[in-house]
């Protein structure tokens, strides 16, 4: 028979955390995309990084980077806050 599970009981990856881990990789992804655009970019020959969207691809890893290292911090104080609450036995 299939066992009934409650969803108050942990168990598993919380809703707040798995956002905290989509965001992170989404920014880590798409800054990655853009330094390797830049790189590329480079390699072909782009000589003006000042028209179009090239402003955006060189700034974009610059911000990411220190979001997704802000992110991993909260993705970590989340986790610790969360266990301690189910060590202690207490809900929000």
């Amino acid at each position: 028979m299939a066992e009934i599970k409650d969803p108050t009981v942990s168990g598993g990856v919380h809703r707040t955390e798995r956002v905290l881990v989509s965001m992170i990789a989404a920014v880590v992804g798409l800054s990655v995309v853009a330094f390797l655009a830049r790189i590329v970019g480079t390699l072909v020959g782009v000589s003006d990084y000042t028209a179009g969207v090239w402003p955006a691809v060189t700034v974009l890893p610059l911000v990411g980077f220190p979001v997704a290292i802000l992110l991993i911090i909260a993705f970590v104080v989340a986790t610790v806050v969360r266990r301690g609450r189910d060590t202690r036995g207490t809900t929000r």
